[in-house]
């Protein structure tokens, strides 16, 4: 059998170079778990319709086990791996392979299939930003309390501690799963049964396919459904802004492990060295995702470009949404479990980072709200505390340098309290919540770790309804995907 899904009306096979330029098998072979199981539902859909005999149902879905038990290096070659899929089938099951295909067309099929691979990839990149969050959360709860210097336009403004600009990251790694779980959400609509744009005149039943593959429903316009690519979009936003949170993060890597800033020791094998110079120890790991973040970027530019002036329905030019997709969720996933080791290892120089955050005129803000507290108006304060900086630059010094008589007789009060001129003062004196103070920090760790634990649960309910139960989409993934489809109970 020809591993062509079209060729009845052709008179000649396709160019050697146009194979090479249409085939997508190379990539889109990730999607073969999903295509095994959606069609092996539509298998039995078609059975209780009476399309297909019950032996002849029991045929395909013995082949389709097969399959996917020989998993990608039991396929034969071919343009695609719905196209491929069925070859293999013809090759276990004989001629009723042919009715398999019988009220869908490849355009359902992929929209189906990417959908339960949007399902399950978004769960795992989830999981991982939680994993990575919980690693976080665990080294800012053990420095919630070391100050360092806290940054504006990259100059040293107030001090806060090591926990709380951590748990800055954790709450977008939070964001982050949350819009992944988002990405699960949306792509709860079953497409299979639209066809290749208009449906079937046969009896199909689409929702009991729905209902076998884990879906809330079905699409309600087969126009739409074979063309929709707003769940890779989305799913594609979501891994670059989880890339971009991850940029951030890598570039304060950098910064921290270098001579200038000294406060953030990497494992060594974690790190590479130079060539030429003995001494070095590069920090490649965040520099390499401070440039994966670009690909992820250019992955989601890529798509949006394919989609920004596609007539309805289905074009070729969709098959080029699936290596973007790909690429991008890799790197994420890629980027998410090695800074989760370093991490879990890393570690800082608590001493280092308390002296970065004493000194250089950071009690500015806290004196000035001192003196608010004293009854003046901010902005008056604001003058006085800026007119006492002047007279420390004047004296070669500091706010911290200046003595308590100089400093109380250019603010024009007295008995400003010593531990307002360091830096633990600084940092336990701050009250609001979300702040870095002792109380504000316990109580948004706390909070933090809450809802980590909500968004875990969140992840572990929807893994359950999924119709693998592989921990994996990819084509060597191990467990039993048919537990509801291949079965003779009635999930619905």
């Amino acid at each position: 059998m020809s591993s062509m899904m079209w060729g009845g009306r052709f008179t000649d096979g396709p160019d050697e170079i146009l194979r090479r330029f249409n085939d997508s098998l190379g990539y889109d072979i990730r999607l073969l778990p999903w295509d095994v199981v959606a069609s092996m539902a539509h298998a039995r859909m078609l059975a209780e319709v009476g399309i297909l005999e019950d032996g002849e149902r029991d045929e395909l879905l013995a082949g389709l086990r097969g399959i996917f038990d020989g998993g990608a290096a039991g396929l034969p070659a071919a343009e695609d791996v719905h196209s491929a899929v069925e070859t293999a089938l013809y090759e276990r099951a004989g001629r009723v392979a042919g009715k398999l295909h019988t009220g869908r067309s490849r355009n359902d099929q992929v929209a189906t299939d990417l959908r339960l691979y949007l399902r399950a990839r978004s769960l795992d990149l989830a999981a991982a930003c939680l994993t990575l969050a919980g690693t976080l959360l665990r080294r800012a709860r053990a420095h919630q309390d070391d100050p360092m210097p806290g940054y504006t336009h990259l100059q040293r403004a107030q001090v806060i501690t090591i926990g709380h600009h951590l748990g800055a990251y954790v709450e977008m790694l939070l964001r982050d799963a949350g819009r992944h779980l988002e990405v699960h959400d949306s792509s709860l609509l079953c497409p299979l049964g639209s066809g290749a744009l208009a449906g079937s005149s046969l009896p199909l039943d689409r929702r009991r396919v729905a209902s076998l593959l884990g879906f809330d429903g079905i699409t309600m316009n087969s126009l739409d459904a074979v063309s929709d690519r707003d769940g890779a979009a989305t799913a594609l936003f979501a891994a670059t802004l989880s890339m971009i949170h991850l940029s951030r993060l890598a570039e304060e890597m950098t910064l921290w492990v270098s001579g200038e800033f000294a406060i953030l020791a990497l494992p060594d094998r974690f790190c590479t060295g130079s060539s030429l110079m003995p001494h070095k120890k590069n920090p490649d790991v965040p520099e390499l995702i401070r440039g994966r973040a670009g690909r992820a970027l250019g992955d989601l530019v890529t798509l949006l470009t394919v989609l920004k002036g596609l007539p309805l329905a289905y074009n070729k030019d969709l098959q080029e949404d699936k290596e973007a997709l790909f690429d991008a969720q890799d790197v994420l996933g890629d980027a998410l479990g090695i800074l989760d080791r370093i991490w879990d290892a890393a570690t800082f120089d608590r001493a280092r980072a308390r002296a970065l955050a004493e000194g250089g005129n950071l009690s500015a803000t806290a004196l000035a709200e001192l003196l608010v507290r004293r009854g003046l108006p901010f902005r008056e304060a604001h003058h006085r505390v800026g007119a006492a900086v002047q007279l420390a630059d004047a004296a070669g010094g500091t706010l911290e340098t200046l003595s308590s008589s100089a400093l109380e007789e250019a603010l024009g009060v007295e008995g400003v309290p010593g531990t307002i001129r360091t830096a633990a003062g600084l940092a336990a004196g701050q009250v609001t919540s979300g702040s870095p103070g002792p109380g504000p920090m316990r109580e948004a760790l706390r909070d933090m770790g809450r809802r980590r634990s909500a968004l875990a649960r969140r992840v572990t309910s929807r893994r359950d309804r999924l119709p693998s139960r592989a921990p994996s989409p990819h084509p060597d993934v191990v467990g039993n995907p048919f537990q509801q489809i291949d079965s003779d109970e009635d999930s619905s």
